[in-house]
């Protein structure tokens, strides 16, 4: 049997394809195109209506095949996609986070250590298609990463829709600190709302865990993070901010935020953008506010038009584009930890700091999925080009 795996959405949904084609090896299945395959397994994302139009979109190239849906299923889309042999909802697959994945990486995991969602963010889909928060168990946990490493993987994702509400999270960053062996421990997502003093301690003397934090703002106005039901202001999430950058000066931080919430007016934006500007990220998910049925949100009247969305998302990039500038300029001059990821064309290549900046540097030897040190020559608003060292 040749198969064939089509993942749409977040780091979770391509780490649930990579159990999929573990259990698709075992039956005694052979990876092969989309044309040649006789089973099709489309991961499917339901976060924005973008997504799910384009599974839509796979109805003709799909007729023949044996098909099955798997991923983020609403119950109420179920309908609309009669054209599968199954459908498999992610929240129905029990304890599959037990299975080893076939990772598509040679150096680089992601190791989920939670599924699902409590927070109900009015706009979010996500803890009705993963159901409620689950934890694995550290034991697990530590045993899947201990064996990544001793096969040769260098930076580990820790991944989850909200790393702090797992049972001790800190606790867990230790416990994978301990691990021997050369590797960088990354994490994602973190919430405002329980983004604790213990995770900022452990983040900067854990000598493993990178300086990198995803802290999605997803408004800069407190009345719209009401009506998201974001249970945190922006002082606290300012003073978060603050006091991770004084323990952490060399932290890289992104953000999430989206533009055009359902009666977001011209003033809710323009703090916003003030207060985003003010944060001065490194990097940040800008997405226009996509309507999803099923959310408290879709009950709201939509009163941003598409076009203005647009012009919402530019200027918040436009500021982005600032603030990353100031950041990568202060790297000019200094010597980075790099992993190589891919080569490019010629003898370029290009990786991540530990920092999470993109780099670029040249070599006349395969150096893909190694550390190298390089000392950075020049920066751009979101990369950075270095000289080996």
């Amino acid at each position: 049997m040749k198969y064939h795996i089509i993942t749409f959405g977040c780091q979770m949904n391509l780490s649930d394809s990579e159990r999929m084609a573990r259990l698709l090896k075992r039956a005694g299945g052979k990876e092969s195109s989309l044309a040649e395959a006789d089973l099709v397994l489309v991961n499917m994302c339901s976060v924005r209506q973008s997504a799910v139009d384009r599974v839509l979109g796979l109805r003709e190239k799909l007729k023949g095949k044996k098909t099955v849906l798997a991923g983020c299923v609403l119950d109420k889309d179920k309908k609309n996609f009669d054209f599968f042999d199954k459908i498999l909802p992610v929240k129905s697959l029990g304890h599959y986070l037990k299975i080893i994945p076939l990772y598509e990486s040679k150096f680089s995991a992601v190791v989920p250590i939670m599924t699902g969602c409590n927070n109900f963010c009015s706009y979010c889909v996500v803890p009705y298609t993963r159901g409620p928060e689950k934890c694995r168990e550290s034991k697990d946990i530590l045993r899947e990463i201990t064996s990544l490493v001793k096969k040769g993987y260098k930076e580990i994702w820790l991944l989850g829709q909200n790393v702090n509400s797992y049972k001790s999270f800190p606790q867990l960053l230790t416990a994978i600190d301990k691990i021997s062996g050369n590797f960088w421990i990354r994490f994602t997502s973190s919430h405002p709302k329980d983004f604790s003093d213990k995770l900022i301690y452990a983040m900067k003397t854990l000598k493993k865990v990178t300086p990198y934090l995803n802290l999605p703002v997803q408004a800069g106005d407190n009345s719209v993070l009401k009506a998201m039901n974001r249970p945190y202001n922006i002082g606290q999430y300012k003073e978060a901010i603050l006091k991770v950058r004084k323990e952490i000066p060399n932290i890289t931080i992104s953000t999430d935020i989206i533009v055009g919430f359902p009666g977001e007016t011209k003033k809710q934006f323009q703090n916003s953008a003030k207060f985003f500007n003010e944060m001065g990220y490194d990097m940040a998910y800008i997405s226009e506010y996509s309507k999803r049925a099923g959310t408290k949100a879709s009950l709201l009247k939509e009163t941003v038009s598409q076009e203005e969305k647009k012009k919402r998302k530019i200027m918040l990039n436009n500021i982005l584009i600032k603030t990353a500038m100031q950041r990568n300029r202060k790297y000019v001059g200094k010597t980075v930890d790099v992993l190589i990821s891919k080569k490019l064309k010629d003898n370029a290549y290009a990786g991540k700091t530990r920092e999470y900046k993109d780099i670029k540097v040249s070599s006349s030897k395969n150096i893909i999925g190694k550390f190298v040190k390089a000392k950075v020559i020049s920066a751009s608003s979101f990369s950075l080009r270095g000289k080996l060292l």
